[in-house]
């Protein structure tokens, strides 16, 4: 079993950057959609959204990571640490699959450099929000530890 802290101090931070690593996504996603629309599915055009290269598919893979990202950080409890845990491990992944693939034909994504910085960078800032969000009672070895409560 991993050894996540319980109750950090820094929760409500983390959480907030989560959030802004959502909204971020869910915003991307959404003008991406409205931008390439009518587009095919995996075009590989010259559209650009907040900075980064877009099409249809990532519009909507972006759109789902972002809508699950800021639900999940909305519901909170432990259902927020376990999915930022592995948005987070996805969201980097995600980046490096990008970065395998930017000057191929398997580039369906239409990603460039930038997107993979961007993707890694929230990514990480993701699963940080995920290890240290974790909530609970301590087990009686550990409140036993710190000593009786004053």
């Amino acid at each position: 079993m991993a050894h996540y802290p319980l109750n950090h101090p820094l929760r409500p931070v983390y959480r907030f950057f989560a959030f802004l690593a959502g909204a971020y996504l869910t915003l991307f996603g959404a003008i991406s959609l409205g931008v390439t629309a009518g587009d095919p599915f995996f075009h590989r055009g010259h559209d650009w959204v907040l900075g980064l290269r877009t099409n249809p598919a990532t519009a909507w893979v972006t759109l789902l990571l972002g809508v699950v990202l800021l639900a999940a950080v909305l519901l909170g409890r432990n259902l927020y640490h376990q999915v930022t845990l592995v948005l987070g491990w996805a969201l980097a992944g995600y980046a490096m699959v990008l970065m395998a693939a930017l000057q191929t034909d398997a580039n369906v994504f239409n990603a460039s450099m930038i997107n993979v910085i961007v993707l890694t960078a929230l990514g990480l800032i993701v699963l940080t929000a995920g290890l240290y969000g974790k909530i609970g009672q301590p087990d009686n070895a550990q409140a036993a530890a710190r000593g009786p409560a004053s």
